[in-house]
């Protein structure tokens, strides 16, 4: 990976933004890694690294005396230790630091994790070293920088949060079985038969199911199921 192949760093007028300097902690287990992000953090000259630890132990501790303005966390941690662990450790202790977590995870649930712990940013390791160096700048100043490919499956993610599926609208499977039957125009007495129950047990299962569904009517039921 391009951060400990030696790799050089980028070129010091590209972080000519402001004279501060951004405070950095380093959360990563892997010891030649870790001093290979410390090594072109610090290289950029608008950064310094000011913690670096391997796991979430010394968090509070470390922060107190370190004051960091951005964490760089890691996720696969050693000992079967989450970065996410640590996120909620930051954001709980010290809310004003700004979190991106750096990692070769791209699944929905640690994306989606991590951000409800408290993450502001999100980017792969395989990112080129300038564009870290200007996603931690994007962090400092309240942005929210992300990987293009992990910006894409966030909106995916709360687009269906805030949209669910029919099987998020917690219907049991029976109920989707009879739901389902109902959309093929069967009556209730086919339903019962096909299904093997009555017809009061029929009944009793579609009126669950228009709670559910909050609709009134097996017409509006229908379009709902084809609606997602």
């Amino acid at each position: 990976m391009w951060w400990a192949t030696g790799t050089k760093a980028p070129d010091e007028g590209l972080m000519d933004f402001n004279s501060s300097v951004i405070r950095v902690a380093v959360i990563e287990d892997n010891p030649t890694f870790r001093k290979s992000v410390e090594e072109i953090l610090n290289a950029s000259n608008q950064m310094k690294v000011v913690s670096s630890l391997d796991s979430c132990r010394q968090i509070v501790p470390e922060y107190k005396l370190a004051r960091p303005d951005v964490a760089l966390v890691d996720i696969g941690l050693r000992n079967n230790e989450s970065g996410i662990e640590c996120v909620g450790i930051i954001h709980n202790y010290f809310p004003d630091i700004r979190i991106m977590m750096f990692t070769v995870f791209e699944d929905d649930d640690k994306i989606f994790d991590s951000i409800c712990a408290g993450a502001s940013g999100y980017m792969l390791k395989k990112t080129p070293p300038e564009e870290i160096i200007r996603a931690l700048i994007a962090l400092y100043e309240g942005g929210a920088p992300m990987t293009p490919s992990i910006a894409n499956r966030t909106l995916e993610l709360f687009r269906d949060k805030l949209h669910p599926s029919r099987i998020e609208w917690g219907l049991t499977p029976r109920e989707k079985e009879i739901l389902e039957c109902l959309a093929e125009g069967n009556t209730y007495q086919k339903i019962a038969s096909k299904l093997f129950i009555s017809i009061s047990t029929v009944r009793t299962h579609i009126m669950s199911i228009y709670e559910k569904l909050q609709v009134n009517s097996k017409i509006e039921a229908i379009r709902k199921l084809n609606s997602r």
